[in-house]
Order: C-alpha cells, then structure tokens, then sequence
C-alpha cells in the first residue's frame, strides 16, 4: 500500500511541476521536488515541497489568525507545515480547509521550525493542487 501512495504522489509531483514550471526550465522542477518529509534538510532554501494534507487547521484565535497545512504525516507528529498568514487568506478562494486529505506542492523559501519545516504561503500561485493526468 505504501508504494502505491509513494508512487501516486511521485507522479502528482511531476505532473504539478511540470504543468506550473517555465517549459525551460520543467524538467529541472519535477527533479527538484522535495517529499514533505525530507524538507527540514532542506532549511534556507527556495523550492517545491509536495505531499498530502494530512490537516488542515484555520487558527483563528491565534496571533496573526493563520492557516496550517499540515503535511509530511499526522498532525501531530507531521514534518512540514505550509502557513498562510491571516492577512493574506482572503486570496485563497475555496478556503485553505478544502485541501485537507489532497496532495499539494508549495512553492517558497524552506525555513525549519524546531524539528519541522514550513513555507509560508502569501499567494495563491504558491500552493498547487497535485493532480495525475
């Protein structure tokens, strides 16, 4: 079962990458897409984070009132977090929730947060739906 799923998501990924990157640059994009549990050994850097939205959680009484994405295994022992701000949730129309169990990748800078990475999504255009053509 497990390789079916790992399978799945590599194929969500290169479809993601290849369907969003520059066609210069496409092939370079799918080999660059890093698995949402091995994106803390990528902290400091810019790139595609793909995996399943394990939870999603809109912390609307927590400061900045933000939107997690959890990914990279269950909440609460995940390993990669895609963030939205509050300020910047509007933009997102259907909201945020809507991709939990669905396979994503996020675009940005890689950032580790105690023993687990996040990107903080400020776009739309940062966070693509995985789909497998």
């Amino acid at each position: 079962m497990k390789l079916t799923s790992a399978l799945s998501l590599s194929l969500a990924v290169a479809t993601v990458a290849l369907l969003s990157a520059p066609q210069a640059t496409g092939q370079s994009q799918v080999d660059n897409a890093i698995p949402a549990d091995m994106a803390v050994r990528f902290a400091g850097k810019n790139g595609i984070v793909c995996g399943t939205v394990g939870k999603a959680r809109y912390a609307e009484n927590s400061e900045g009132t933000p939107t997690f994405l959890y990914m990279g295994g269950n909440f609460p022992r995940h390993t990669f977090t895609a963030r939205i701000p509050g300020e910047d949730r509007a933009k997102f129309k259907p909201a945020p929730e809507t991709l939990e169990g669905k396979d994503v990748c996020v675009i940005g800078s890689i950032q580790r947060d105690a023993s687990r990475a996040e990107i903080v999504v400020n776009s739309p255009a940062n966070l693509k739906l995985a789909t497998i053509r």
